[in-house]
């Protein structure tokens, strides 16, 4: 059976999440880490490798077709050609992430990456499908180059494994190291909101691109991390599609087509700002005071059950039929849903957790091809809901108020 041994990157992630972890209690910067951040971040980064595993094959298949049919050059499989592959792989990284900062859509779907107020190796897994999507198209310019397809996903791995790396507060400046790779100290600027440090250090290995094309800043004050506007939730929906519904809005505001094409392809630094204001009053919950989750374990069990479902979805996707995907993938999304819910004390939390139940056992009653098994909890669900206060007794056990007392119901 040939697996796919790309799934214990997962372990070793969490391997090095938990040594800086670790290393942060033993220096005491208690402020690196933060729970509610921390699972926004890993929540994403399961999403991502979730929904990747549906379209990394297809990009290969585009590496490929570009090679064969519209390759200018038939490069070599040589020692010198992989020094060549990531420079240019370098350099395609710096003007697809500079762009990504200087273009309305393509920060639509960079944004989330910079959501965080902390910095740690848990935001290295904050990237979104999207910008998955967006950055795979860059990389079509390797194989049109001429680089084969297979060079390029190995150096890709390389590339995005050396960039984990440099997430982190807890390793200090370099020295000579510092004139030519991109360190954690050099990328802690670029995840900074200080004004002197915006859009600076777009390079992913190397220093030289920012300091050729004028956007190189070395780390002098002390870093603020997050968005010069900070995205005031946890859910896991809205960070993914707040800046596309700010888009949206904009765009329906704007008139005549040079303008809405500004709104498309602009400068997020044009962008009004008061758009997010009302996103936020008329999407997100307004919550009681003193409303927060009481069982935090209860969130984390449910991160940890998404990590084992994911790995071993990873490990035989190649022999998971097509229910099996499809039903890891609803249950995996609906749980991180759930998890960025239960932080936001969302009351809608509920109707979720009665989904996903009905997903397992819709599952087992296909595959054991039993549908008593699915009618035996809809026949318990429907008595519950009619003779017992069940939802109300399920918020009261999860949050520390009564659901009735200021918890709404729109996200």
């Amino acid at each position: 059976m040939q697996l796919n041994y790309l799934a214990f990157a997962i372990p070793g992630f969490f391997l090095f999440l938990l040594l800086e972890y670790m290393a942060a209690k033993i220096k005491k910067r208690t402020d690196i880490f933060k729970y509610e951040s921390s699972v926004a971040n890993i929540s994403i980064g399961i999403a991502e490798r979730l929904l990747n595993l549906f379209i990394s094959a297809a990009f290969y298949s585009l590496f490929t077709y570009i090679y064969h049919k519209y390759a200018l050059f038939q490069i070599p499989n040589s020692w010198w050609v992989w020094l060549l592959l990531i420079l240019s792989t370098d350099l395609v990284w710096y003007w697809y992430h500079r762009l990504g900062h200087e273009i309305n859509l393509f920060w639509a779907a960079h944004i989330v990456h910079h959501q965080s107020e902390e910095l740690n190796y848990t935001v290295a897994a904050r990237i979104t499908t999207i910008q998955a999507l967006v950055r795979n198209l860059f990389w079509c310019i390797l194989p049109f180059m001429g680089f084969h397809p297979d060079m390029v996903i190995t150096m890709l791995l390389i590339h995005g494994a050396y960039s984990f790396f440099t997430h982190t507060q807890l390793i200090g400046k370099l020295g000579w190291l510092e004139y030519i790779l991109i360190t954690p100290s050099l990328h802690r600027v670029h995840h900074a909101s200080n004004e002197k440090y915006l859009d600076k250090n777009y390079g992913d290995v190397f220093v030289f691109w920012d300091k050729i094309f004028g956007t190189f800043q070395k780390e002098d004050e002390k870093p603020l991390y997050g968005l010069t506007h900070p995205v005031k939730s946890y859910s896991f929906l809205w960070q993914h599609f707040h800046y596309f519904l700010e888009i949206a809005e904009a765009f329906q505001n704007s008139r005549g087509f040079s303008q809405k094409l500004r709104i498309l392809f602009g400068s997020p630094a044009n962008m009004n700002q008061n758009i997010r204001p009302l996103l936020e009053k008329r999407f997100l919950s307004h919550r009681s005071k003193g409303t927060r989750l009481r069982y935090k374990n209860y969130v984390t069990v449910q991160l940890i059950l998404c990590i084992i479902v994911l790995l071993f979805i990873i490990l035989f996707f190649k022999y998971a039929l097509l229910p099996e995907r499809l039903v890891s993938l609803f249950f995996i999304l609906i749980t991180l849903i759930n998890c960025g819910a239960l932080l936001e004390q969302r009351k809608w939390v509920y109707y979720l957790e009665i989904t996903r139940v009905l997903i397992v056992m819709s599952y087992i009653s296909y595959t054991f091809n039993m549908i008593s098994l699915l009618i035996i909890p809809l026949t318990a669900l429907l008595f519950l809901e009619v003779l017992l206060p069940v939802e109300k007794w399920y918020y009261q056990c999860i949050y520390r108020t009564n659901p009735d007392s200021g918890v709404k119901t729109n996200e």
